[in-house]
């Protein structure tokens, strides 16, 4: 449907909790697919509605390889209700430009989450799968993933984000 622009860091609205959906209509049917359009244009393996400035309990995922068929999976109003165990690996974001950092989380999750009509359901995640809705889920509660960096490497990338956005400014002006 439509492509959006992805927030970026430090965009206030990034940092806000969204709010949970409580329609399940054509409307919500629409943010979903300009998500998914959204995702996969930029590439990514998942994004949430407040990384294109909708606050909603909205997530949408996909981590099927890239030779293979989309699987897109939603998660409206996703929580953690069970976790397990612990995993260190590399990650990224689509709203934390030029940063991928290592970022422990927990290997195995249990979620609760609806589909498009408003059905709840559960169901299990480990490994990467269970990365990703993590991350996701984080967005839906103001958090990023710098968060969960050391207060070192934090600073390190808000200073480099800091002068990336002034330089842009000057650009921009040049124009």
């Amino acid at each position: 449907m439509a492509i959006l622009e992805i927030l970026k860091y430090p965009s206030p609205v990034l940092r806000k909790k969204a709010e949970k959906v409580t329609e399940f209509d054509e409307k919500l049917r629409r943010l979903i697919s300009d998500m998914a359009d959204t995702m996969y244009d930029a590439p990514g393996v998942g994004l949430a509605a407040p990384q294109i400035a909708v606050s909603q309990q909205v997530v949408v995922i996909d981590i099927s390889p890239k030779d293979e068929e989309n699987e897109l999976i939603v998660l409206i109003n996703p929580e953690i209700i069970t976790e397990e165990g612990r995993q260190v690996d590399e990650e990224g974001c689509l709203s934390v430009v030029d940063l991928t950092a290592k970022v422990k989380r927990f290997a195995r999750i249990k979620v609760k989450a609806c589909d498009l009509e408003g059905n709840c359901f559960e169901f299990e995640a480990e490994e990467w799968f269970a990365r990703v809705i993590q991350h996701e889920i984080d967005h839906l509660n103001g958090i990023l993933f710098i968060d969960r960096l050391s207060t070192l490497k934090r600073a390190l990338y808000k200073k480099k984000r800091k002068k990336q956005l002034q330089q842009e400014k000057q650009d921009a002006g040049k124009k």
